[in-house]
C-alpha cells in the first residue's frame, strides 16, 4: 500500500449524504484501507446539517469553496463528486484550478448544458407528495430524505438556488479528471463535458448503471480506486 498525504474529499448528492452515498457504500473504507486521508462533507440541510438562510442558497459555490478551506487549508487536494457535488466541484475547480490534483466526476454530463427547469419538481417536494405510482421521482427523493436526515426544505431550495455558470469555464480546470457516468443515467451522456474539460480527461462509462446506482457500482468502486487510491 502506498499513503499519499494529499487530502481528498467526498461529496454526495442531492437529498442524501456522505454517509449513505461514501460510507455504506463502502467507498471510504476502501480509500483509507489504500492509505487515503479521506474528509467527508455533508451539504446544507443535508445528514444532519444546518439549512442556509435563505439568501444563502444561491451562493453554495462560495459555501463549498469556505468548506474545502476550513476541511483542507494547505496545498492542493483530491476529491470525488456525485451528481449535485459533482457539479459544485466543477465549479471550484473551474474557478480555482491551482486547488485540485485528481478529481473524479460521476452522474452528471449532458445535464450541466440544458439548463432545465427544477422549480416544478422543487414545488411538488415542498408539497410533500409521496404517491411514487403517480411522481416516482419526487417519492425517489423524499425517500432519500428521510433516509439520510436531510431536510426536504434543502432539496427544494437547492433545486431552487441559481448556479455558477460553468459552461465556458471547464477549460480552465488544470485537475486530472475522471468522468464516470452510468449508461442509463439521465444526466448523460458525458462526452460534451469531457470535450470541454479537455486535457486528458478519461470517462468510464458503466454498463446497465442508472443514475441513483452510481455510487455503489462496483464498476464505479473500481474506476475511483484504480484513479485515486494510491494517488
Amino acid at each position: 500500500m502506498t499513503t499519499s498525504s494529499k487530502p481528498l474529499v467526498l461529496l454526495h448528492g442531492l437529498a442524501t449524504s456522505a454517509q449513505r452515498t461514501w460510507v455504506e457504500t463502502g467507498l471510504y473504507d476502501l480509500l483509507t484501507d489504500e492509505g487515503r486521508d479521506v474528509r467527508l462533507i455533508d451539504l446544507p440541510g443535508h445528514g444532519g446539517t444546518p439549512l442556509l438562510a435563505d439568501d444563502d442558497w444561491d451562493h453554495l459555490d462560495e459555501w463549498l469553496e469556505h468548506r474545502l478551506d476550513e476541511e483542507c487549508p494547505d496545498g492542493p487536494l483530491d476529491a470525488v463528486g456525485f451528481s449535485l457535488g459533482a457539479r459544485l466541484l466543477l465549479g471550484v475547480a473551474a474557478t480555482r484550478p491551482q486547488r485540485f490534483g485528481r478529481l473524479v466526476i460521476a452522474g452528471v454530463g449532458a445535464n450541466l448544458f440544458r439548463h432545465d427547469d427544477h422549480e416544478p419538481l422543487a414545488e411538488r417536494i415542498d408539497s410533500g407528495i409521496r404517491a411514487s405510482e403517480t411522481d416516482p421521482l419526487v417519492g425517489h427523493f423524499l425517500d432519500l430524505a428521510a433516509a439520510s436526515g436531510t431536510d426536504p426544505a434543502a432539496v427544494a431550495a437547492l433545486l431552487r438556488a441559481t448556479r455558477r455558470p460553468i459552461d465556458d469555464l471547464l477549460g480552465r480546470i488544470e485537475a486530472e479528471v475522471l468522468v464516470v457516468i452510468g449508461d442509463r443515467d439521465f444526466a448523460g451522456p458525458a462526452d460534451e463535458l469531457v470535450e470541454q474539460i479537455g486535457g486528458s480527461t478519461r470517462l468510464v462509462i458503466l454498463r446497465g448503471v442508472d443514475h441513483f446506482a452510481t455510487p455503489k457500482s462496483m464498476g464505479f468502486l473500481d474506476a475511483v480506486l484504480g484513479f485515486l487510491g494510491t494517488a
